[in-house]
């Protein structure tokens, strides 16, 4: 594990901060990451995301996503709570690896590694570059060439790929968890729930709890729709 533990200074938060309206997180001092694979789950506005970005960039990595030597920065939006994270490392061995990323800001990730590409003067993603591709296929491509293990932390990857490329994912993640790979991941996939022996983490107005598989939203919600299709769509129209 990279991660063991991570910690909250609420002293070093001020008093009036949004952060103490958010349930989740204002109740919450410490968190163990008790697994290779840790999925954030609730509804939008719970703080997972919130939480997530905090430990990337406590952890080291650039606030807009990349890997731990990416360094450029176009928008600082991100809360104080990194400031008052404090990130007990794992005993995981060698060089650290990994990628932060944020959906909303993979452009110009891939923008910057577009740069690098140049810097080196060969193709790293394929034959084209990754704006020349969709978001789908940059972001996979862009995971297909790690060749490290370590740190990887995810908002919403599911966001820009097709159910068959989620399955793609989640092959991905399963491979590098058994190079020995830590992943901390915030999604509403169904599909990426799914990975065996890892832990979910719900998010609500009560504070964080452990879920089972089934007792997510996105299961149970998806489960449904496809057994019960007819009396769903007749609710969502009001019929």
């Amino acid at each position: 594990m990279y991660i063991d533990r991570i910690r909250i200074g609420w002293d070093k938060i001020s008093p009036d901060s949004y952060l103490t309206q958010v349930p989740a997180i204002s109740l919450l001092q410490e968190l163990a990451f008790r697994k290779p694979v840790t999925f954030f789950v609730g509804e939008n506005g719970s703080g997972k995301s919130t939480l997530l970005e905090a430990i990337a960039i406590a952890y080291g990595f650039n606030p807009e996503g990349g890997t731990l030597n990416y360094n450029f920065s176009t928008h600082d939006d991100y809360s104080e709570l990194c400031e008052a994270l404090t990130i007990v490392q794992g005993t995981a061995k060698g060089r650290r690896g990994g990628f932060f990323l944020r959906a909303e800001s993979f452009y110009n990730v891939s923008t910057k590694a577009i740069e690098y590409e140049r810097e080196l003067g060969r193709p790293m993603y394929g034959d084209r570059t990754l704006h020349e591709q969709s978001h789908g296929e940059s972001f996979l491509n862009f995971i297909r060439t790690f060749t490290r293990t370590g740190l990887f932390i995810m908002d919403e990857p599911e966001a820009a790929l097709s159910p068959q490329r989620q399955l793609s994912l989640f092959s991905r993640i399963a491979e590098m968890v058994r190079e020995g790979s830590q992943y901390i991941i915030v999604t509403h996939s169904p599909i990426l729930l799914a990975m065996p022996g890892a832990d979910i983490i719900g998010f609500d107005d009560t504070g964080i709890k452990y879920l089972e598989y089934e007792e997510t939203e996105s299961y149970r919600i998806t489960e449904m729709m496809i057994n019960h299709r007819d009396l769903m769509v007749a609710q969502l129209l009001n019929e």
